[in-house]
């Protein structure tokens, strides 16, 4: 019989591994943005800062480091402002498509 592994055991996902180039951090986004969840959006945003360095993300966006920490938790819901500027900081924009 198989050994049963337990959920606690297993290693805990860390998304920021996997967004080392421009294109993964595209298609997260997309991926994000088509789900429609703001809180969602701005914790992904967060995945991306992380992965890029958020002490350089939050001073090239012009906010603390705390803030933005603040900011792109996954319960927050940050102003588009700050959206804005992320976005910026990281080199991405948001378009809007017609479906």
């Amino acid at each position: 019989m198989p050994k049963k592994i337990k959920v606690a055991d297993l290693p805990e996902f860390d998304v920021t591994q996997y967004l080392d180039d421009d294109e993964a951090v595209a298609q997260y986004l997309t991926v994000v943005l088509e789900d429609g969840d703001a809180s969602l959006l701005a914790a992904a945003l967060g995945d991306i800062a992380k992965a890029r360095g958020m002490t350089q993300i939050a001073k090239d966006a012009g906010i603390g480091r705390e803030s933005l920490y603040k900011a792109l938790r996954a319960d927050a819901q940050p102003r588009f402002d700050t959206i804005a500027k992320v976005c910026a900081a990281l080199g991405v924009k948001l378009v809007a498509q017609v479906v």
